[in-house]
This record gives C-alpha cells, structure tokens and sequence, in this order.
C-alpha cells in the first residue's frame, strides 16, 4: 500500500513496517509549506494505521533534508503557519515531535545532508542510521534564527551541553563521525535505508505490546521523577507480563520458532 501526501511524503507499509520517505528529491527533500503540512498528517496518520509496529523514515535522491525551504522565509508562510499547534507543540515543531509521540519504533535512514530542520526532524526517531558522509548543522543561526522545531527538546538528553551551545551559536557543518561520537546518531553504515530496514523487521517481529511500552517509558524517562519512572516500569510490566503476547514470546523461544504475535488494538 502506498499513499502519496501532497507530493511531498509518501507512505509504504509491508509487514507491519511503514516506510515514510521524503519524495522531493530535486530540492533535497527542503521543507517548504506543503513538506510541513504532510509530514504531519504521515505522523498523526500512522498513529491510527493498524498492524503498522515500525517505522522507517528516510529522504529520497542525495539528502535526508536540506532544512528550510527558502519560501518558508516569506510573511505569508510564516504567519499562516505560526499560529497552528498540535498538542503542544506548534506546526513547526510538530513534524519532529510527531515521531516521539508515535506508539511505535521510528528509526530514520540519513544520507547526504540533514540540516536545520532536517536535522530536527531526524532526531524525533528512535534511533539514527548515517551515512558516513552525511553532513549535519544546527544550521538556524545562519537565518539568524534559534532552533524551533523541537530540537531543543529532543537533543538534551544526547549531547553535553557546551557541544551543542558551540554547534548551535556557530552553526558549523559537522560531519557523521562527529555526529556518532556526540551521540547525534546511532550508528555509521554505508546504506542507512538497508540497515534500518533490517532493524525493523527484526523489531517488527517482537512482542508490540512490550515494544510500545518500551517506548512509552523511554519518553518518560527524559526527565523522571524517580519514583514516578520506577512506578511506571511496573505498571507498564504488569500490563504485558502473563498476557498472550508475552507467552507467545517465551513460547516460541521454547520451540524455537518464529513468534505469531497479534498487534494491539
């Protein structure tokens, strides 16, 4: 099944992995009014998509994304976009924060170039394979601008504080070895998309209850209370363990065969 978003995203689900791709390669995947509107409406649709238990993100052609598309930069973009929100957050940091918010694992593909927003939208996954040359910036200082897609909130819990105060006042281009060792991605390999599609199917055929709830007490550890985040491993525990799911997974260890796991509800 593939479904096509205003000509800017496109969405592939197979086995119960989603791949959303950026399809606007010839501008590098840049992210103008439209590349906002369905990125968004990709993320808050797969977050009803039955069956769907990973997601790959990934951008078309020589680019993961470009960051900004320079018409974003026009008053009537900006004001028409400004005062929209989803949640908690506002249109522009919804197409990042839209991949934390999903029940199931995203794990992005990156080559070429993830800069600004493209950057930010990268870090709203789960896990980040690179390209080894992939080049990266916290690119909004260039504008004159500080981060606002989100990044502030996603990238805390990765990196020391005085390397991104350095790459955010500068803005410098920094490339993935660096990126690697700041903990800005998960890993370097030669083909991101390959390797993180290897990654979600091997996700995709575990219990997608404990994986769902793995992923909630992931986002409710970024700044615990430490009774609360001890309370919530139990609770989520005992909500998983004994059910059917869970005894499909010792079961099929057991037998040593493949787990028939049922999505839920």
């Amino acid at each position: 099944m593939e479904q096509i978003m205003e000509g800017r995203v496109s969405i592939e689900i197979n086995d119960g992995i989603a791949e959303v791709t950026l399809i606007r390669g010839d501008k590098m995947n840049a992210l103008d009014k439209r590349m906002f509107e369905a990125l968004i409406e990709a993320g808050e649709r797969l977050k009803k998509e039955p069956g769907v238990r990973v997601v790959v993100l990934s951008g078309e052609g020589r680019a993961f994304c470009a960051g900004l598309d320079m018409s974003m930069f026009s008053p009537e973009n900006a004001m028409d976009l400004i005062p929209r929100t989803h949640g908690i957050a506002n249109i522009f940091q919804q197409v990042a924060w839209v991949w934390r918010e999903l029940p199931m694992p995203v794990i992005a593909a990156v080559q070429g170039t993830a800069f600004g927003g493209g950057f930010q939208i990268m870090l709203g996954a789960d896990m980040r394979y690179a390209h080894p040359d992939t080049n990266f910036s916290i690119m909004e200082i260039k504008w004159g601008l500080v981060p606002d897609m989100a990044g502030t909130q996603l990238w805390t819990n990765l990196v020391r504080e005085d390397v991104l105060r350095e790459l955010t006042y500068t803005g410098r281009v920094f490339k993935a070895p660096e990126a690697l060792e700041h903990g800005f991605v998960t890993r370097l390999v030669e083909d991101p998309k390959a390797e993180a599609m290897a990654m979600a199917r091997e996700i995709a055929g575990k219990n997608p209850e404990a994986i769902r709830a793995n992923k909630r007490i992931f986002n409710a550890m970024r700044n615990p209370d430490e009774a609360e985040g001890l309370m919530l491993e139990s609770v989520e525990q005992q909500a998983i363990i004994g059910g059917p799911n869970q005894m499909e997974a010792v079961m099929a260890n057991f037998e040593k065969r493949a787990p028939n796991f049922k999505d839920p509800e």
